[in-house]
């Protein structure tokens, strides 16, 4: 496709006002095309996986449990980040292949925010669930209802939306801050970041952490009382690596982007847009990680992959 446009690209200090602009070329390079197909199978491997989990909860009755329509609501935001984050983020990483006005990368931004806080915070309920589960069993049908369940999804999209549209219409800066950068802008950029990802982080990290402790402790109960030994080391070592796949993986996607988040309107050179686009692709990962983390660890989500394709065809 060829498309001339109409203005030459702007200066430096303009572009980050504008808000970038694209511009398409006549010819893609190799490197483009690779980008393409690279994020377009990363995109259709996302909204597969969890389009899996979405299907297997819904279609059987015996997954309609609390933690599985937590697990629901979580595939539901990753599927989403799949469709609709994943598209516009490439079309914006592949930056020298499109052309698009303000209003496309506000688009762009709107979605990223609202739906990967929303994968977040579906993962910060899920963390709330398994503690119910661990450390309370007793109590654990009673407080964690299906009502329960679906306040806790409203929270989680309310707060998600409105985090999304707030931080859009507030602005966002891409690059330093200089004698113009407005209030708005810093609040943007430092208290969104705390509600979408430090705050939830820290939440999950504090409950995994209980959790962790509790297991423990049933292990060492379990093992005054049985003679298996090895049997219960193995139990240790599956509970403690689940957690720690679970929170590192979380981890290492989302925050090396959100550090760039808060901090880049200080530099004084700010970071080059490969950088800032590879970062935050690493953290779009983390909603294609979800179902193999969330769902593949349980065998009934195994069970369901086997028997999904004979029902649907009967």
């Amino acid at each position: 496709m060829n498309v001339i446009p109409e203005k030459q690209p702007l200066k430096v200090n303009q572009q980050r006002k504008a808000a970038f602009t694209y511009v398409f070329t006549s010819n893609p390079s190799f490197v483009c095309v690779l980008l393409y197909i690279l994020l377009g199978s990363l995109s259709i491997v996302t909204s597969c996986g969890n389009l899996l989990v979405i299907t297997s909860v819904i279609y059987f009755k015996q997954l309609h449990t609390p933690t599985n329509y937590l697990i629901l609501s979580l595939a539901v935001a990753d599927l989403l980040v799949g469709v609709l984050v994943f598209p516009f983020s490439m079309a914006v990483t592949v930056s020298s292949c499109v052309y698009h006005e303000d209003l496309f990368c506000k688009i762009r931004d709107s979605f990223d925010i609202t739906l990967c806080t929303a994968s977040i915070l579906n993962l910060c309920c899920i963390s709330i669930d398994r503690y119910y589960a661990v450390c309370q069993p007793l109590t654990y049908r009673t407080r964690i209802t299906a009502q329960v369940t679906a306040i806790m999804i409203l929270v989680s999209w309310g707060i998600s939306v409105f985090i999304g549209i707030t931080i859009t219409v507030a602005g966002f800066s891409q690059g330093s801050c200089e004698e113009n950068c407005s209030s708005e802008v810093v609040v943007a950029n430092s208290l969104g970041p705390v509600f979408s990802f430090y705050l939830p982080a820290i939440i999950m990290l504090c409950i995994y952490f209980k959790i962790l402790l509790v297991a423990q402790k049933q292990v060492n109960s379990i093992q005054n009382t049985s003679s298996s030994k090895s049997e219960v080391s193995k139990m240790e070592r599956k509970a403690t690596k689940t957690l720690a796949i679970v929170m590192g993986v979380f981890l290492l996607c989302l925050t090396p982007c959100f550090i760039c988040v808060v901090f880049q309107p200080l530099f004084v050179t700010p970071p080059q847009i490969p950088v800032i686009e590879t970062l935050n692709w690493l953290a779009l990962l983390n909603s294609m990680l979800n179902p193999l983390i969330y769902a593949f660890f349980y065998s009934w989500f195994r069970s369901s992959c086997l028997c999904l394709p004979l029902v649907l065809v009967h």
